[in-house]
């Protein structure tokens, strides 16, 4: 019998030997996704303060930080003295602090002249007074498109961004009334659709509902609320602690401080 003869009772069979895995083995790697960049605050104070007087210093704002982010609907509350005066200077870029950083979309506003500074808050920001300040001659359709007059536009092209502002608020049946011709609600109306038709980054609002009675007021505030959109912030500085709740981020101040920061869910 040969050795390798297959009928051998003693011969052992030999098991096939299984294929070698290449070494290392493969790996699937998943896709490197990209991080989505953190979102920019469209307006910062960075440790503000603002000192008046040199023999006795007062602080107006002692050491204040702050962030208004894109879509925020935000009030800043407090009695007759607790700064929030001295914040709307700040934040409206009407004054400089005396230390600190006031940023606009990343802008140090501190590091402009003023012709820059100038140019900077008409593109960023929209004013609303506490009274209107609409200037009396001319019409509602008038006093919208004076925030447009230096924007280089044609005036067909003027006129119908300013009549396209007072339709959305409701207004373009007095579009040719003047200010005497308007009730107080109408021409706050008119003062919004002059802040909100440069598009701006921020709506800022000074006591928007003081000069207003309650019927007025409470309109006012759902126009304001109505505002809100992802890429704009709408900020009220106010020291009525009921419109300051309408807001869904409310600020307190006292004593030139931020005591508290609160965020409602909608």
């Amino acid at each position: 019998m040969r050795p390798d003869d297959p009928t051998d009772p003693f011969l052992t069979p030999v098991p096939p030997v299984p294929p070698v895995p290449p070494f290392p083995p493969t790996l699937t790697v998943p896709p490197v996704l990209p991080v989505p960049p953190l979102q920019q605050p469209l307006l910062e104070l960075e440790d503000v303060s603002r000192v008046y007087g040199q023999e006795v210093e007062i602080y107006a704002l002692d050491r204040v930080s702050l962030k208004i982010m894109p879509g925020e609907f935000m009030s800043i509350v407090g009695p007759s003295g607790s700064g929030k005066s001295t914040m709307l200077g700040l934040l409206g870029v009407l004054d400089l602090p005396t230390s600190g950083t006031v940023r606009i979309a990343g802008q140090d506003v501190s590091a402009l002249d003023d012709p820059d500074r100038s140019r900077l808050r008409g593109d960023s920001i929209g004013f609303v007074f506490q009274q209107f300040h609409l200037v009396p001659h001319l019409s509602a359709l008038g006093n919208v498109e004076t925030a447009l007059l230096y924007r280089g536009l044609r005036p067909r092209d003027r006129r119908q961004r300013a009549y396209d502002a007072l339709d959305r608020l409701g207004l373009a049946q007095r579009a040719d009334h003047r200010p005497v011709q308007l009730s107080g609600g109408e021409q706050q109306r008119v003062a919004l659709a002059r802040a909100i038709v440069t598009e701006p980054l921020m709506i800022l609002a000074d006591e928007p509902t003081g000069a207003l009675d309650s019927a007025n007021a409470a309109h006012v505030l759902e126009i304001f609320a109505g505002l809100e959109s992802p890429e704009r912030a709408v900020v009220m500085v106010t020291h009525d602690a009921v419109v300051a709740g309408t807001a869904r981020r409310q600020v307190s101040m006292r004593d030139g401080r931020i005591v508290a920061d609160e965020s409602r869910v909608a």
